[in-house]
């Protein structure tokens, strides 16, 4: 997801550079980046805690892609659906950890 993320906001607007260009790839990074922080902690209640922090940024995404469509900077149909994939992934390893 990080990298059609990339792919699609290098096309947005310049002034989107340092605004939704660089808030969109913040979160996505952090989705991926919490859960790879979360598959080394050894607790359980760690690893929820920073999947949560994930489920959290990718909610964030989303709402950067609306944001995004809405201004028609282009269609963001096919990422988020790569977006509700990942969460559905996200909560699926969050259910088995709980296990």
């Amino acid at each position: 997801m990080v990298l059609a993320i990339y792919s699609t906001t290098i096309r947005f607007p310049k002034e989107e550079k340092f605004g939704l260009t660089s808030q969109i790839r913040r979160s996505t990074i952090s989705v991926a980046a919490n859960i790879a922080e979360a598959f080394k902690k050894k607790s359980s209640l760690d690893k929820l805690r920073i999947l949560n922090i994930s489920q959290g940024s990718l909610s964030e995404t989303e709402y950067y892609l609306i944001l995004s469509q809405d201004l028609e900077y282009g269609k963001m149909n096919e990422l988020m659906d790569k977006a509700d994939e990942v969460g559905r992934i996200l909560e699926a390893y969050m259910n088995a950890i709980r296990k």
